[in-house]
């Protein structure tokens, strides 16, 4: 089933690159099935195209700490503290910033 709507996903996207809701939606279907890859590919670009309030940038994190890539992780969690904050939402502000503390910072 996931294949299926990827396929929709692409075909449309074929058409259409800088369709914003349709990477989304893209990038959601890969995190289901575990592509990491492909996940960070796709909000890589989902985000140089969407005005996104900070929800991306938690999975993409994610997406970089299962990838081992630490660094990467930090800097978008940093991110999506300053976009989720711009965007009025403190709640995920807050949930970023303390992964942040409780994962990424120095003994």
């Amino acid at each position: 089933m996931a294949a299926s709507r990827i396929k929709v996903f692409e075909q449309i996207l074929a058409a259409d690159a800088s369709n914003s809701a349709v990477l989304f939606g893209l990038a959601k279907e890969y995190e289901k099935i575990g592509d990491d890859t492909k996940l960070v590919e796709t909000l890589e670009k989902y985000l140089a195209a969407a005005d996104d309030e900070g929800n991306a940038y938690g999975m993409l994190a994610r997406a970089y700490e299962r990838m081992k890539q630490p660094d990467n992780a930090r800097e978008t969690y940093q991110r999506g503290v300053e976009v989720a904050t711009a965007h009025g939402h403190p709640g995920m502000a807050e949930e970023y910033r303390a992964i942040l503390q409780a994962d990424f910072s120095a003994p």
